[in-house]
């Protein structure tokens, strides 16, 4: 074959070659522009809460959804109920990196970021639609910032709902009758309020909790009514107090350095999907709230609802609770109470 024909030849195939590839670069971008185009990750989230707490309903949905919204190719695993992390060990695992996703009470983040504990001043939000304007706005800006510079962003501010006293030696119905007993506390603000109402604060887990009441470790324990149901404390406690006076947040937070590697496609579907899943998480709380009060009743506990005129005294009897938190949380825990104050 003569030299001109085999240089033709040769031109011919790299351009045969090179349309090619310029098609397969296109045809990725197309992938990439109709929402196929995410990078394969895997994704850890754990949680402690039960399955069937409407905030793990939640958390399971977003999971599923961003699986669905990208193929596949985003892949959340995601282990319930302590199966991997209790909430004791929740956080250090999210800063460290030892686990990418996480959901626990922002009553144990306040040991990391101190105005956290905002949630846990006690009545400071009267109601459910009080908290969901809060943190959509610059109160919850400011926690969100707060997170960040600890190495954790937030995700979701997951409604838990307000949480109670359930105790099995007595029914309590003014802060008096708090004295003397042991009460099972979810962190360092609660465990300020059962001091000031004259009680002993025993912190412990929540997977912990029915066995120590069981075995009179502590006589009575605070929590959301829709884990007293669940966790079944209707077989190990008697009375139950509604009395409103913390709302508890849950966080689905990602550890900020991972967050900050993955691709913008992938960070905007997870903020997408997780605007969707907050939204219906709010949605379940004060329904699930009134439903499990009922429901524990319905099994047997004496359940004494506080009377809003009788709210003062309990108010009054905690107000210590207050300058704890702002001393612990200095001057954001006062710019964050003066703007709750304003509404």
């Amino acid at each position: 074959m003569k030299k001109w024909m085999v240089g033709l030849f040769v031109t011919i195939i790299g351009m045969v070659v090179l349309s090619a590839c310029n098609n397969e670069k296109s045809n990725d971008k197309a992938a990439a522009d109709s929402g196929d185009g995410y990078e394969e990750t895997t994704i850890r989230l754990a949680y402690n809460l039960p399955q069937d707490h409407h905030v793990a309903v939640g958390i399971e949905d977003f999971a599923k959804k961003v699986i669905e919204k990208s193929d596949g190719k985003v892949n959340v695993q995601v282990y319930p109920a302590g199966q991997l992390l209790s909430d004791k060990d929740m956080n250090q695992s999210i800063l460290s990196g030892g686990v990418e996703m996480g959901v626990n009470s922002s009553t144990l983040w306040s040991s990391t970021v101190p105005a956290m504990g905002v949630f846990d001043v006690p009545y400071i939000f009267n109601d459910y639609a009080a908290v969901g304007e809060a943190v959509n706005g610059e109160f919850g800006d400011k926690l969100r910032g707060a997170m960040e510079e600890k190495g954790a962003k937030v995700l979701i501010f997951a409604d838990y709902g307000y949480v109670q006293f359930a105790n099995n030696k007595r029914p309590l119905k003014t802060p008096a009758d708090f004295k003397g007993l042991k009460i099972r506390s979810i962190g360092d603000l609660p465990s300020e309020l059962i001091k000031a109402y004259g009680a002993s604060p025993v912190f412990m887990g929540g997977g912990e909790v029915y066995m120590a009441l069981q075995r009179d470790t502590v006589d009575g324990a605070t929590s959301g009514t829709t884990a007293m149901l669940q966790r079944k404390y209707d077989e190990v406690t008697k009375y139950l107090t509604v009395n409103n006076y913390a709302y508890l947040e849950f966080l689905l937070a990602v550890n900020k350095d991972y967050w900050d590697g993955l691709p913008k496609k992938t960070q905007d579907l997870l903020t997408e999907v997780a605007a969707e899943t907050e939204t219906w998480i709010r949605e379940q709380a004060e329904k699930e709230d009134t439903e499990s009060a009922k429901g524990l009743e319905e099994k047997g506990m004496e359940v004494y609802y506080v009377p809003a005129d009788e709210l003062d005294v309990w108010k009054d009897a905690a107000a210590p609770v207050r300058d704890v938190f702002v001393k612990n949380a200095g001057d954001l825990g006062k710019e964050l109470l003066e703007l709750v104050d304003k509404k």
